[in-house]
């Protein structure tokens, strides 16, 4: 199968007053390709940089750095979208927050860091309490803003209605989706 060569999101959200929006209708075009069993590498590299930042941000949001690591196991590909991701939407003080943090997963032994991934996340964890580090919430790079604008001046963005976004995904998918 092909590459999507293109970042889609509706024209409703491209329009809309709330810099999330964008953001969300990438990812809900991103979410159906998934459902379609259309692979990462098949989606606008891009697509899926916003789409991890996004990600990023929400479990900084909901459990600090450590639940990023712990939730993410630590991929490097993920990892590497991430650094990419804030490097080409302009957050320079995230960016150099995130190699900080990076640099304390890296510095923990194999064993100390499998032993992190596969314990509770919850209770007595030394491991999580050393990787977290509120400084993200005082940076003022607002990561939704930065990303929105990014997405709307991508060269590579095209807006669409909902009608021709599902015209658009079955042309690439090869056949008729269930618009239900």
């Amino acid at each position: 199968m092909n590459k999507l060569n293109k970042i889609i999101v509706s024209d409703t959200s491209y329009h809309d007053d709330d810099p999330y929006e964008v953001i969300y209708s990438n990812i809900m075009v991103i979410n159906f390709l998934g459902e379609e069993r259309i692979e990462v590498h098949q989606v606008h590299e891009d697509s899926m940089i916003s789409y991890n930042l996004d990600y990023y941000l929400d479990q900084y949001n909901n459990g600090n750095f450590s639940q990023f690591v712990w939730n993410s196991k630590w991929s490097k590909e993920l990892n590497d979208d991430i650094k990419n991701g804030l490097a080409k939407i302009g957050a320079e003080k995230h960016l150099k927050l995130f190699l900080e943090q990076s640099e304390k997963v890296e510095k923990l032994s194999a064993p100390e860091l499998q032993n992190f991934l596969q314990s509770d996340y919850f209770g007595e964890n030394p491991v999580r309490d050393s990787l977290k580090n509120d400084a993200f919430y005082d940076l003022g790079e607002d990561l939704i803003t930065l990303n929105a604008n990014w997405l709307k001046k991508h060269p590579d963005l095209q807006v669409l209605s909902i009608d021709d976004i599902y015209n658009t995904l079955e042309d690439f998918i090869g056949r008729e989706i269930n618009r239900e």
